[in-house]
């Protein structure tokens, strides 16, 4: 036992070496996970888009209409960037993707209401720019809804109605909605939250292909094999070891940053949530084993495993439900490790649900191993008789 420690430490002290010598191992790790986490931060420090540029079309020039203008501008999700009474001006600046949004106001707008008819107010949205359309969209329906009730309001007044009966007529039902989790609507709770993971997911996926492939690449696995004992188990540990703390410290000080000083709710147990990240290096790991197993040449598997990592974020979940897919990508999520990362977020952090929910997909990534098995006898005969191809 003590001369496999030392073989451990061996393979471990050669590869810390190797990865001085190649700032690729660095910089693709840390310096890739401090750019995204930068970035990500910093587009969406304020939690949800705000002032989306908007063309108002006001054809009808009135004091209502500019009171319209007014308001919507004062709101924090859009600003008018362009009011014209021309709608091709407004079209032509959608179509420069200066605007996600126009509002139409017809000619006439103010002498309708006057008469009680029903004047027609048009919405215009990109939806090539799902986010800033959807937002200029709600804010613009919600703003004319609140200029429709308060016209009535003023109306109803005038009648001698009392203000309790004027809400009672604008809204005879009242909503009380309810955002569990995330009161404030704020879209970096939950892209971030999953992204860096993902990202982190893909880095630990690629580099661990790439540190196993190069050795079959430079025909320099019998070198690695004899450092470990010729122990083809103990030459695995010892080459992870360095990249798997760099991982996990990676992993765990982008939780941090997010939990603690970004504040970002963690309804359940925090310390599940850094397990959970820890065994998302561990799943991926295996899976970079499993492929680079499956076929040792780096450029394949390279390949292979970039279509694999990213097939993970739209398997995931969080961006499309995994209910609505075809059965056949339901079961391929079971096979995508940040799925089960992301039930144990939802769970942990947003839900704080029973630790039932937590543990079966904390198994899943702990079977992931599993697959390593398969691959163990293919990996092992590529590492001894360097059978990588010349071309």
């Amino acid at each position: 036992m003590k001369q496999i420690f030392q073989n451990i430490w061996k393979v471990t002290r050669r590869e810390i070496g190797r990865m001085l010598l190649r700032p690729l191992y660095l910089f693709a790790s840390i310096g890739v996970m401090a750019l995204c986490t930068f970035f990500f931060l910093s587009i969406m420090k304020r939690g949800a888009p705000e002032r989306m540029p908007v063309a108002v079309v006001d054809k009808d020039q009135s004091s209502i209409s500019r009171r319209l203008c007014h308001e919507t501008n004062a709101t924090q999700s859009v600003q008018i960037a362009l009011i014209t009474p021309n709608f091709a001006d407004a079209r032509l600046a959608m179509q420069k993707g200066e605007v996600f949004g126009i509002l139409e106001i017809p000619d006439g707008f103010y002498a309708d209401i006057a008469s009680f008819k029903q004047p027609t107010l048009h919405f215009y949205v990109n939806n090539a720019y799902t986010v800033g359309a959807n937002t200029a969209y709600k804010q613009l329906l919600t703003m004319c809804n609140l200029t429709s009730g308060a016209f009535q309001r003023e109306v109803l007044r005038k009648k001698g109605l009392p203000d309790h009966l004027i809400m009672e007529r604008i809204q005879p039902i009242a909503i009380s909605a309810h955002l569990i989790a995330n009161p404030w609507g704020n879209y970096a709770i939950y892209l971030v939250s999953t992204i860096l993971p993902g990202i982190l997911a893909i880095i630990v996926l690629m580099l661990t292909i790439f540190a196993i492939g190069f050795e079959l690449k430079m025909k320099t696995s019998n070198e690695w094999l004899e450092v470990a004992g010729g122990n083809y188990t103990v030459a695995l540990i010892g080459k992870l070891i360095p990249y798997t703390i760099i991982y996990i410290v990676l992993g765990i000080s982008c939780n941090v940053i997010l939990f603690r000083f970004l504040h970002f709710p963690v309804m359940g147990s925090s310390g599940r949530m850094m397990l959970a990240i820890v065994m998302l290096v561990f799943a991926m790991e295996s899976m970079a084993i499993t492929i680079i197993g499956a076929l040792p040449t780096l450029r394949d598997a390279i390949s292979i495993g970039a279509l694999y990592g990213m097939l993970g974020f739209s398997l995931s979940g969080f961006t499309y439900p995994v209910m609505n897919m075809l059965s056949v990508f339901k079961a391929w999520t079971w096979l995508i490790p940040l799925r089960h990362y992301y039930k144990i977020y939802v769970n942990e952090a947003l839900m704080a649900g029973p630790i039932e929910n937590t543990i079966i997909p904390m198994l899943s990534l702990a079977g992931f191993f599993l697959f390593t098995l398969l691959v163990n006898r293919r990996l092992h005969n590529a590492m001894i008789y360097n059978s990588y191809p010349l071309k």
